[in-house]
């Protein structure tokens, strides 16, 4: 009935016909080793990272622990083509050679204004009033003691030729005669008196009207109607001036020049002229006077300098820019408009590119430029800049975008 094969054949064969795949662990889920982009582009972020934190370190070390550069700061200013024969350039101011503060010559309470700002005036011209009742009164006085006395003249005199012809005839005392004269000399002496007194009251009169000294332009009104005018000064009460007047025909330019420069101006030599308020506009000028003496403060020498002719553009205290040059300028190029310009040490190279270096709250700022002609040391600038801005002279290499620096 049982089959006669032995139990160990079949036990070999069933252990050998068992699948065991099925005894693996399905590890599916985990992830493989990632791929070589996933591994380059890890690296450059850190890298990135890296990088950053080094520059802000850096930054952060030049702006709290480094030492500031100490710098030069030059202008970027508008230039005109007669800089390039420009033997000096100096800064001063348009003054009036001709100029007043006007005062009255009497204390007394102003009651009439007749000017503002601005006006002219002529020679002479009646600007204010002062209160005159007084001195009116005063006058008429005076007017009527002169006619007393003259009046007093005619019976003195009637007097005194007949008490004269008396005395000729034998028929009065000399005693008579002498007071008759001595009435007659002192009524003349009266008059004479009266006379004086008169017109030092005309004079006083005359004194309450403040008259302009010569032909000018008002420049500023230093007292109201209403207020006291003194010729001593001024107070707390009193004005010491009416108004302020300047001759506008005798502007020139005031500039200070050192004295270690001075050598290269002389009398009559041209200049031009730029105000800092039309920097477009240039006014041909010549050196009128070179004031004998020297200030030892500031080691400087005043230089006035006229205009051959200027507008009414050109006001008192104005800023204005001289060049001092050695032939006049060419009439031809009066027409070029001044271009903006920065010493050309100031303008560096820096990764290929032309640089100026800017002051931001004592960080060197790099700004790309880009340059034009080249005017003597200065080199004119197309973009990048504009007028007016503070750059760096004389760059150095330790000087980069976000330096810490200090101006001398």
């Amino acid at each position: 009935m049982f089959s006669s094969v032995p139990l160990t054949k079949i036990t070999h064969v069933e252990t050998k016909e068992v699948d065991l795949s099925a005894l693996r662990i399905n590890r599916a889920g985990e992830a493989g080793p990632p791929p070589p982009v996933f591994r380059i582009r890890t690296v450059a972020l850190w890298l990135a990272v890296i990088g950053v934190l080094t520059a802000a370190g850096i930054y952060g070390w030049n702006l709290l622990v480094a030492p500031a550069v100490e710098v030069h700061l030059v202008t970027a200013a508008m230039t005109s083509p007669a800089q390039s024969n420009a033997v000096l350039t100096a800064s001063g101011y348009v003054v009036a050679q001709r100029k007043a503060a006007v005062a009255s010559k009497i204390t007394g309470r102003m009651v009439y204004l007749g000017v503002v700002e601005g006006d002219r005036v002529t020679k002479d011209q009646v600007i204010a009033r002062l209160e005159d009742s007084d001195i009116r009164a005063q006058v008429d006085q005076m007017r009527a003691t002169l006619n007393m006395n003259i009046a007093d003249l005619t019976d003195a005199t009637r007097s005194f030729d007949r008490e004269k012809e008396l005395l000729a005839k034998g028929l009065a005392a000399q005693s008579d005669y002498d007071a008759a004269q001595a009435r007659y000399d002192r009524t003349v002496a009266n008059i004479e008196i009266a006379r004086a007194s008169l017109k030092a009251a005309e004079v006083a009169l005359d004194y309450t009207l403040i008259r302009a000294p010569f032909n000018g332009t008002v420049l500023t009104k230093d007292a109201d109607v209403g207020e006291i005018v003194s010729p001593l000064g001024a107070s707390t009460t009193s004005r010491a001036s009416v108004v302020t007047i300047a001759d506008m025909s005798s502007l020139q330019v005031e500039t200070d020049v050192s004295e270690s420069n001075i050598e290269r101006i002389i009398p009559n030599q041209p200049c031009e002229i730029t105000l800092d308020a039309y920097p477009s506009q240039r006014y041909q000028g010549y050196v009128a006077k070179i004031v004998p003496t020297a200030d030892r403060a500031k080691a400087t020498v005043l230089v006035k300098v006229g205009f051959k002719s200027y507008d009414a553009r050109v006001l008192p205290e104005m800023s204005a820019k001289v060049l001092f040059l050695t032939r006049p300028s060419d009439p031809s190029t009066e027409s070029v408009k001044p271009f903006l310009t920065v010493p050309g040490s100031a303008i560096v190279e820096r990764s290929g590119r032309h640089v100026v270096y800017l002051l931001r709250d004592n960080i060197a700022t790099e700004a790309v430029v880009s340059e034009g002609r080249t005017v003597g040391s200065f080199v004119e600038i197309t973009s990048g800049l504009s007028a007016g801005e503070k750059v760096i002279d004389s760059v150095t290499a330790e000087i980069h975008n976000g330096t810490k620096v200090k101006p001398e």
